[in-house]
């Protein structure tokens, strides 16, 4: 199956991620209107040509529009640059109708900035700023869900940011919801992850595999004080989904909050290359200069070995799980109802024996891990529970595909369900069945049995 594997051997940042998706085939002009759909204004994309270390590949730059003459000493409360390494260039005088790239390597709009061995690095997200300036993680998210983005690419860059919110909301003390995206950084940090996830759909939403994550040593500035690498947030990130990081000699920061986000909503396992055909190989270029390896994302495009892969589909659910002992009910069918009706993906409940042999009902919520919150507060306001267990699940899933059969009783929607290719599932669909079965007098079974029966046909 289609995989794209992440070389991620000098780390990853968001910008990085997204030149070496550019390189790899995707249209920087369909990229820029798609990410047009999110009427952001505020900035302008600019893609081109460049070499690190003698390796070409493509640099995105994210130029912002505003406080051209301003410096920004960004800190790494919610990192949002490009590597992390340097201070953004703000000299930026074009509109968002422009977001989509120009790709001219001999323009150039960013400042290099490496470090001495030893030197701290200055990180990019000081959170100095008025919080006018800012967006909060429930402003982001409303403004990708108002977008016309594809279902799929509002649902991953939510996720993305959940995951950074989450981590910064531990780190200081703060409702999840509630987590400041500073302008600065907001706007490029929207940019990168919601690109990211464009890119990855222009792509055929592959697979995605990485190397095993390497950090730099040394130490952050931010207006925190000094930290030392791993930075505050990307080793959360990491950790909260059990990736494992191994630093190695080069001074400077290699894996971004933002690098690091994406790896861990998008990349399935960590580890060297296996059976994989290269067919396109793609460098997105950084801006420090590194002192050990070149400042580059090496990304692979190609097909994984069949015998070690299955073509299935893959995602995360959280569910949500409470028991109950004294539950009327008639309250019981009301949250079942409410959730389904508020985008639950499944809501059951199961008999259980609880504390001092008291009957109860285990209730259990399966929604998108961004939604969780929102399903946990429904549980504790319509039930009698004080509390709400939560597991992050790994989903796979039959590739799924819809046909219409035409029987004796009208046209039935049949869903379809394949493995590597084979079909091992035919279902028709519960509501087009049963319309006709009303309208036809006739059990509903039987109009089961005959939209299976023409499909096999067929």
């Amino acid at each position: 199956m289609k995989t794209l594997y992440l070389d991620i051997f000098s780390g990853i940042s968001g910008d990085m991620f997204l030149g070496a998706l550019i390189d790899l085939g995707v249209n920087p002009q369909k990229l820029g209107r798609e990410l047009g759909k999110l009427k952001l204004d505020g900035y302008h994309l600019h893609v081109g040509d460049q070499e690190k270390n003698g390796i070409a590949g493509i640099k995105v730059d994210v130029h912002l529009e505003h406080d051209h003459d301003e410096e920004h000493d960004h800190c790494h409360d919610h990192d949002h640059d490009h590597d992390h390494e340097h201070e953004h260039e703000h000299e930026h005088e074009h509109e968002h109708e422009h977001s989509h790239s120009h790709s001219h390597g001999d323009h150039e709009h960013t400042h290099e900035h490496p470090h001495k061995p030893g030197e701290d690095h200055d990180h990019d997200h000081a959170h100095e700023h008025d919080h006018s300036d800012s967006r909060t993680f429930a402003e982001i998210k409303k403004l990708i869900t108002a977008s016309k983005l594809s279902p799929w690419v509002k649902q991953k860059s939510i996720a993305v940011f959940q995951r950074l919110a989450e981590v910064e909301g531990k780190i200081h003390g703060q409702p999840t919801e509630s987590v400041h995206f500073h302008e600065v950084g907001a706007v490029d940090s929207i940019v990168d992850i919601v690109g990211a996830c464009i890119g990855l759909e222009l792509l055929g939403k592959p697979r995605v595999l990485a190397a095993p994550v390497v950090e730099g040593t040394g130490w952050i500035k931010c207006a925190h004080g000094r930290f030392p690498l791993p930075a505050p947030a990307t080793l959360a990130l990491l950790g909260a989904r059990g990736i494992a990081v191994t630093q190695c000699a080069e001074p400077n920061e290699l894996v971004t909050p933002t690098g690091a986000a994406l790896l861990a909503e998008f990349a399935e396992t960590f580890s060297p290359m296996d059976n994989l055909v290269a067919e396109k190989i793609g460098f997105g270029i950084g801006t420090r200069d590194n002192l050990t390896r070149p400042n580059v994302l090496r990304a692979i495009l190609g097909q994984a070995s069949a015998k070690v892969q299955q073509d299935w589909e893959t995602d995360r659910v959280a569910v949500l799980e409470t028991n109950c002992d004294d539950i009327n009910a008639e309250i019981l069918g009301h949250v079942l109802e409410t959730a389904l009706a508020a985008g639950a993906l499944d809501v059951f409940h199961t008999p259980i024996q609880m504390k001092k042999n008291r009957p109860g009902v285990l209730l259990t919520i399966l929604c998108a891990e961004t939604d969780a919150d929102k399903f946990s507060a429904l549980l504790l306001r319509e039930t009698s529970a004080f509390g709400v267990r939560r597991t992050i699940a790994e989903r796979r899933k039959l590739r799924r595909e819809f046909a219409d059969v035409k029987t004796k009783y009208g046209k039935v929607t049949v869903k379809l369900g394949r493995l590597n290719g084979e079909l091992v599932q035919i279902a028709p669909e519960f509501e087009s069945c049963k319309k006709l079965a009303v309208a036809a007098k006739v059990p509903l079974a039987r109009v089961y049995e005959a939209a299976r029966r023409e499909f096999k046909g067929k």
